[in-house]
């Protein structure tokens, strides 16, 4: 039914039949981990019921040209932004809503356009889909909107959403969504999909993106290795392996990189800190296999109420990210509490 999709195969096949029977929910939330298909399956079922899979394949977030959309537009006032609520449609019967920017967030007037395009009529066939990629970074009142949308849908709309958690969305839009979990690929299926799009340095890939075909695909694999050693020496700092100096010369060159974000360095961190704690263990499943070394050093050192403190902090910081804390003084503070602990 769709082709060339890895992985998740009992929910595609859900997906798959309800395209043939036509008994569809107008609202489904497909949920899983970052990267794991989620969009992907999506589109892939919109075409099912509207045809036109090219045109439709051509909002993947993921394309150049829509990817460098999305990141001119953080350079917008929110005024402007506002007045211009991001969305992308090339198939008229399909209009996809992600997140906006700097913060990546969506919007009270995406979700106001939503609502008003909802009420158009299908301009080919008996349906419109609309996809509303990541609603778990929808605030509040974003999601209060939608609810208008949600509790009485025009019946020729079908409504796919996206998350990574169900439950960081308010109960009363999970109560109105059948939901479908997506669970990361296995090694065998990473391997099928690596293959298939030809990417270079397959083994490091497939370990790093830890089931995850989107981030396989997405990894630039020297940058990630740049954020990664300055988050190594973050993690040396805190616990007191290293001075506070050797932190505070990666800190300043932070600071000046002003495309770095803190978001993405928090990410790095927490696999880091996944992969210690595995390490410890003696567990399978570590990403960073190729910095072994390191990370034996960081499991000797710290305890594991040392670790799950990090990993709250980290979280913490992920929250202040909204709020557009400085990352330099963010991962400042972190070392500065973690060496107290």
């Amino acid at each position: 039914m769709f082709p060339n999709f890895f992985g998740n195969a009992d929910v595609a096949n859900q997906l798959g039949q309800m395209a043939e029977q036509g008994r569809i929910p107008q609202t489904m939330l497909l949920s899983g981990p970052e990267g794991v298909g989620k969009a992907t399956l999506a589109r892939r079922f919109a075409a099912a019921l509207l045809g036109s899979e090219r045109k439709i394949e051509a909002d993947d977030l993921s394309l150049e040209e829509n990817a460098g959309t999305i990141v001119d537009r953080e350079k917008w006032t929110a005024e402007k932004r506002n007045e211009d609520p991001l969305l992308f449609s090339t198939h008229p019967d399909f209009v996809t809503f992600p997140p906006d920017g700097p913060m990546r967030q969506l919007s009270i007037p995406q979700m106001r356009a939503l609502r008003e395009r909802a009420q158009y009529q299908p301009l080919h066939g008996k349906r419109r889909v609309f996809l509303i990629d990541h609603i778990d970074r929808a605030n509040e009142q974003a999601a209060n909107s939608l609810l208008k949308t949600l509790e009485e849908p025009p019946p020729h709309l079908i409504i796919l959403m996206t998350a990574e958690n169900p439950y960081d969305l308010l109960a009363t839009i999970r109560s109105r969504a059948v939901m479908f979990q997506m669970a990361p690929l296995t090694e065998a299926e990473m391997a099928a999909y690596v293959k298939s799009r030809g990417l270079i340095d397959p083994e490091r890939r497939i370990a790093l993106a830890a089931g995850s075909p989107g981030a396989a695909y997405a990894l630039d694999l020297e940058e990630y290795s740049q954020q990664r050693a300055a988050m190594v020496t973050l993690l040396e700092a805190a616990c007191g392996v290293a001075p506070f100096s050797a932190w505070a010369k990666i800190s300043e060159s932070l600071a000046a990189r002003r495309q770095e974000r803190l978001e993405q360095l928090l990410k790095v961190l927490g696999f880091l800190l996944e992969d210690i704690l595995l390490m410890q263990h003696g567990a399978a499943g570590i990403r960073n296999r190729d910095i072994d070394r390191e990370l034996r050093a960081l499991a000797s050192r710290v305890s594991f109420q040392w670790l799950r403190s990090a990993s709250e902090m980290s979280s913490q910081l992920l929250q202040l990210v909204k709020r557009n804390i400085q990352k330099n003084i963010a991962l400042d503070a972190f070392v500065a509490e973690m060496r107290r602990i």
